[in-house]
């Protein structure tokens, strides 16, 4: 009996988009890439700690722009990729003055999207605002805790929090685990 739904019970619980069809089947852009270091088993000293853990294939990182701190900008979608270095798709957006930039894909968002970041836009999906500007109900990601320090909670794929409350200096956020944190306005 294990046998016959050992696909439906290994993919028990679990969240994601499946996105596949929908990907972009460019190479990563080069200047947004760095090579992520190998540590083979050695500790800060270069000591061997863990054995017969031996070379792999070099691997990059896609760098994430998590600040997204080009305000009122306009953006474009130029293309969804898969990033082997995290469960969640990216999109790699142009802006307007010719930069490009890694951002965490959201469920909605497709090719030829326009999104932007700054405290007057609109509570859509793909811009990024303050928590003062987000309206009550709105499911939200990538939240930073301290302000220009870039988005620590709720990047994983398929993953959204809730604004339940919000005062003048606080929003009451109710994070995928099921637990509420109080996280600055600003």
């Amino acid at each position: 009996m294990l046998k016959k739904n050992s696909r439906a019970l290994s993919s028990r619980f679990s969240t994601g988009i499946n996105r596949r069809l929908m990907l972009s089947g460019s190479n990563p852009e080069k200047s947004l890439l760095e090579i992520l270091p190998k540590n083979s088993g050695r500790n800060s000293s270069g000591k061997v700690t863990a054995r017969h853990i031996g070379g792999r294939h070099k691997r990059y990182y896609r760098v994430i722009d998590f600040k997204r701190d080009k305000f009122d900008m306009p953006a474009k979608v130029l293309t969804l990729e898969y990033d082997p270095n995290r469960n969640s798709h990216i999109a790699l957006v142009g802006y307007s003055d010719g930069e490009k930039r890694y951002i965490l894909a959201t469920e909605n968002l497709k090719v030829n999207d326009v999104v932007f970041s700054g405290k007057t836009v609109e509570a859509k999906e793909g811009n990024s605002l303050p928590l003062s500007a987000v309206p009550i109900g709105l499911p939200i990601h990538n939240i930073e805790l301290v302000t220009g320090k870039g988005g620590i909670l709720v990047r994983g794929a398929g993953t959204t929090a809730k604004v339940l409350a919000k005062d003048e200096n606080y929003a009451t956020i109710k994070l995928p685990s099921g637990e509420t944190r109080l996280i600055p306005v600003n």
